[in-house]
C-alpha cells in the first residue's frame, strides 16, 4: 500500500521543515510506504528552496512548483491529479491539522471499508470567535441551500482512496470547492473527530476577503437556490406593487382622507424595487461569471517545475 500525503504550501518557510519532520515521524512508525507531495503554490519566500533541500536527502519528497500563486484549491487539485498512492491524505502545512491522527484515520477507513474519511473539528484552537461562528453559520446555510449534503465543521483534511481519486480526476470544473466535490462523488464517507491546534508558525493565508470569496464559490457552484430566491423576491415585489397600486386606485376613487400625497412613499418604493432588481441582477451575474470562467477552459494551474517525479 502506498499512501500519498498532499501538502499545499504558500509562503510556509517558518513551518515546512517541522511539517516534514512530523509527517516522516508518523509515517515511519506506521510502517506503510509513502510519498510526500509538496505543492509549492507560487511562494515568494524560501519555501521552495527548503523543499528542494529536503528532496535531495529524501526521495520520498516530491515537489510540484507552480509558475505563480493559483490558490489553495488548485494546489490540492494538482496533488490529487499527480499522486500515485492507493490512498491520499490532504493536509495543510501549518500543522493545525495534526499529522499524528493520520494512522487512526487510515485504520478507521480500512475498518469501515470507506472511500473517504474526513476530519471534523471538535475544537478549534487559535481561531477567533468571529471566524469560528461565521464558519458554523456558513456550513449550515450551505447545507440548507445545496442539493448535496456537505459535512459541517469539516475542512479539506481527509483521506480518500484510489476510487475517489480517479473519479475526482474526471471532474472538469475550473473553480473547485473540493470538500463539496468529494461529498458529491458519493462512496462511503465517515467522519473522524479531532481537536484542531493553533498554527505552528506564520500567519493565516485566508483573511476575511478570501474566506468570503471561497464561500461564494461553494454557494454558487453547489446550489441553484439563490436563483429561486431571486425569482421569489421578484414575484413578491411585483405582488406588493400590484397591491399598492390597487390601494392607491381605490383611495383616489373614494377620495379617502388617509391617502396623503408625498414623496416619502415614492422614494421608499423606488428603493425597494431597485434593491430587488439589483439583487437579482447580482445573483444572475455570479452564475454568468462562473460560466464565463468555465467556458474559457484555461488550465487550473501551471507547473513550472517537478522534483523527484519519474520522467
Amino acid at each position: 500500500m502506498l499512501l500519498s500525503i498532499i501538502i499545499p504550501c504558500y509562503n510556509e518557510e517558518p513551518v515546512v521543515e517541522e511539517t516534514y519532520r512530523r509527517l516522516v515521524s508518523v509515517l515511519k512508525s506506521s510502517g506503510c510506504e509513502y510519498e510526500l507531495l509538496f505543492v509549492n503554490d507560487g511562494s515568494s519566500d524560501a519555501t521552495l528552496q527548503i523543499l528542494k533541500r529536503l528532496s535531495e536527502s529524501d526521495r520520498a519528497v516530491k515537489i510540484l512548483s507552480f509558475s505563480r500563486n493559483f490558490g489553495h484549491q488548485c494546489a490540492v487539485t494538482a496533488g490529487i491529479n499527480c499522486c500515485n498512492g492507493d490512498y491520499a491524505t490532504i493536509i495543510d502545512a501549518d500543522l493545525q491539522d495534526p499529522p499524528e491522527v493520520i494512522p487512526d484515520m487510515l485504520n478507521l477507513m480500512r475498518t469501515e471499508n470507506a472511500g473517504v474519511v474526513y476530519g471534523v473539528r471538535k475544537k478549534r484552537e487559535g481561531e477567533s470567535g468571529f471566524k469560528t461562528a461565521t464558519a458554523k453559520i456558513f456550513y449550515r446555510i450551505l447545507n440548507r441551500l445545496s442539493d448535496v449534503k456537505i459535512p459541517v465543521d469539516a475542512g479539506d483534511f481527509r483521506i480518500i482512496d484510489r476510487n475517489v481519486i480517479n473519479e475526482f480526476n474526471r471532474l472538469g470544473e475550473r473553480n473547485k470547492y473540493i470538500r463539496g466535490l468529494v461529498s458529491w462523488l458519493g462512496f462511503k464517507q465517515i467522519p473522524f473527530y479531532y481537536e484542531r491546534a493553533p498554527r505552528f508558525a506564520g500567519e493565516t493565508k485566508y483573511p476575511l476577503r478570501k474566506m468570503l470569496k471561497f464561500a461564494m464559490v461553494g454557494l454558487f457552484y453547489f446550489s441553484k437556490k439563490p436563483l429561486d430566491i431571486a425569482l421569489s423576491l421578484g414575484f413578491a415585489s411585483v405582488l406588493l406593487g400590484l397591491i399598492y397600486g390597487f390601494w392607491v386606485f381605490i383611495a383616489k376613487i373614494f377620495d379617502l382622507t388617509f391617502t396623503v400625497s408625498g414623496w416619502v412613499s415614492i422614494i421608499m418604493l423606488i428603493i425597494f424595487f431597485g434593491g430587488i432588481q439589483l439583487l437579482t441582477i447580482g445573483v444572475l451575474g455570479k452564475y454568468i461569471g462562473n460560466l464565463f470562467d468555465e467556458v474559457k477552459q484555461r488550465p487550473e494551474y501551471i507547473i513550472s517545475e517537478k522534483v523527484n517525479f519519474n520522467k
